[in-house]
């Protein structure tokens, strides 16, 4: 398929630059592949949308403060986005501008100091602490990692350090929040249980891959970096026995999507995994493990936007996009969420 064909247009007004008033104040579009269309509701119906017996799977990872501002030795601001650990030690981090993050640099944080060791072929930077520990380092310096198309990325709010979390997460890890579980309240997943939907938790680390635009011309030459996930036995027995009895598994978020069905075995069942996802789903992918999907607004030409597009079909994306335009739902991290089922 040519990226292009993965296209739409988008009004600057609808990204969305602040979360909505409360979580589950977000409006869901309900888009239907059985009958090729698609419903407007708000979020906080989702009990009312899910069926008894549901498996209901999200993604519990945290995303850290992983943005700090340093000073290089002429006193010029260099940005890390710390991605992921190599080590106890070292860190891997992307740089901006990269001319002033070149091997052997120190960069400067408050009293902390940085040395560039490596920049890897791709770009990235290798890091190492000269004094204390990056992790120590994110805690006191680092900020929330905001995606670059809010206007204030490069100074969070208070509230964003409660908003671009869900209110599940707990292993810390990704640069990016799970956006599809930022919806939920306590009080929602509280009566979504009630309702007899079981509630289930796995890990996938979020990396910078996830939302990179596709740059090739076709998105099949595209590559999609691998992410830390971790799928506990527990997990993949609920997931496997839900769809034994043929119940639905819903999976919140693409990540969530990612992390099942890259633990798909030969024999189509779902395997315990601590380890890393690797599947890049294009179309005519098979889907073994999730049978509905929620899920944000996506970016055009993203690796995002190709696997809702495989998942519904890429005319019936497309056109409920276009729906949500003329509609006027918000676009994004904090925008307004789907339901495809």
């Amino acid at each position: 398929m040519d990226v292009s064909e993965l296209d739409y247009d988008l009004p600057p007004e609808l990204i969305a630059q602040a979360p909505a008033p409360s979580r589950d104040a977000s409006r869901l579009l309900v888009i239907d592949r059985a009958r090729g269309g698609f419903e407007d509701h708000v979020f906080a119906e989702l009990p009312d949308l899910l069926r008894p017996g549901d498996c209901l799977v999200v993604n519990n990872s945290r995303v850290i403060p992983a943005r700090v501002l340093a000073r290089d030795a002429a006193g010029r601001e260099v940005e890390l986005l710390f991605i992921e650990a190599i080590d106890g030690h070292r860190w891997r981090a992307l740089t901006r501008p990269g001319r002033r993050s070149r091997e052997g640099v120190e960069l400067v944080v408050g009293s902390s100091r940085l040395r560039i060791l490596e920049v890897e072929a791709d770009g990235p930077r290798v890091v190492e602490p000269l004094d204390g520990s990056v992790d120590e380092l994110l805690r006191v310096h680092g900020r929330p990692p905001l995606p670059p198309y809010i206007a204030r990325f490069a100074a969070p709010t208070a509230e964003d350090l409660e908003r671009y979390q869900t209110v599940y997460a707990r292993p810390p890890g990704s640069i990016a929040a799970p956006t599809a579980g930022l919806h939920f309240t306590p009080p929602l997943l509280d009566e979504i249980q009630r309702r007899g939907v079981e509630l289930h938790q796995l890990t996938l680390h979020v990396g910078p891959g996830t939302f990179r635009p596709i740059k090739t011309d076709r998105i099949e030459d595209h590559a999609l970096p691998a992410e830390r996930i971790v799928i506990p036995p527990a997990v993949a027995d609920a997931v496997n026995r839900a769809r034994a009895e043929r119940r639905r598994v819903v999976a919140v978020g693409t990540t969530t999507v990612r992390a099942l069905e890259s633990a798909i075995g030969a024999d189509g069942r779902v395997r315990p995994l601590d380890g890393e996802a690797r599947l890049y789903v294009m179309p005519d992918y098979e889907f073994r493990a999730v049978d509905a999907l929620v899920t944000n607004f996506h970016l055009p030409r993203s690796s995002l936007l190709v696997m809702v597009a495989a998942f519904a079909g890429r005319e019936l994306i497309l056109k409920s996009y276009g729906h949500a335009v003329r509609a006027g739902y918000r676009f994004y991290s904090y925008g307004d969420a789907t339901l495809i089922q």
